[in-house]
């Protein structure tokens, strides 16, 4: 039986692969099927980009943040974001999963999903596509407890490599089914 790693009694489930798997769009046909079985997802996601708004160039926050605001909290009726500036960050640091949890709110979460993040020791689901010519991150992420790919014959490409499940990348259905197994 897979455990997943789990924050304040929350399980987190990882999605790992190289820039360009799909790992964004799978998670955005994943999230409503979760909702349908209602699992209310928090979703942390990392990205390699040095800078990154939220906002616009222009607007109030945005200004106010360039200002020399720290901590910028924008709210509305339907929706509030909080931008932190970590000055204490270079940038060759990348952020720590476990320092980021804390800012989500657990009371309104049944499951965490993590886009990236791959070097985390957290439950993931490795996104493969053989047609990208890229490694596969399993067996040497001991994290993997399956992986998802677009390649019916992997099993035979990777013979020793995979003793773990084998999903179809493109079979949303079967990866949410996967994942409902597992809480």
């Amino acid at each position: 039986m897979i455990s997943l790693v789990r924050y304040h009694n929350i399980p987190m489930l990882g999605f790992a692969a190289f820039s360009g798997t799909g790992k964004t769009t799978l998670l955005e046909q994943l999230i409503p099927e979760l909702n349908q079985a209602n699992i209310r997802v928090a979703m942390v996601k990392h990205t390699h980009h040095e800078k990154f708004d939220i906002d616009k160039p222009g607007k109030d926050s945005f200004r106010l943040r360039k200002a020399g605001a720290e901590q910028m909290l924008v709210a509305s009726a339907k929706r509030w974001a909080l931008m932190v500036e970590h000055p204490k960050w270079s940038i060759d640091d990348e952020p720590n999963l476990f320092e980021l949890l804390p800012h989500l709110d657990t009371t309104k979460t049944d499951l965490i999903l993590v886009e990236g993040f791959k070097h985390e020791a957290i439950s993931k689901i490795e996104l493969h596509r053989p047609s990208l010519k890229k490694p596969l991150l399993y067996p040497d992420d001991h994290n993997i407890i399956a992986i998802a790919s677009d390649h019916d014959n992997l099993h035979k490409q990777y013979p020793q490599k995979l003793h773990c499940p084998l999903l179809d990348i493109n079979n949303i259905a079967q990866i949410g089914h996967f994942i409902k197994q597992l809480l």
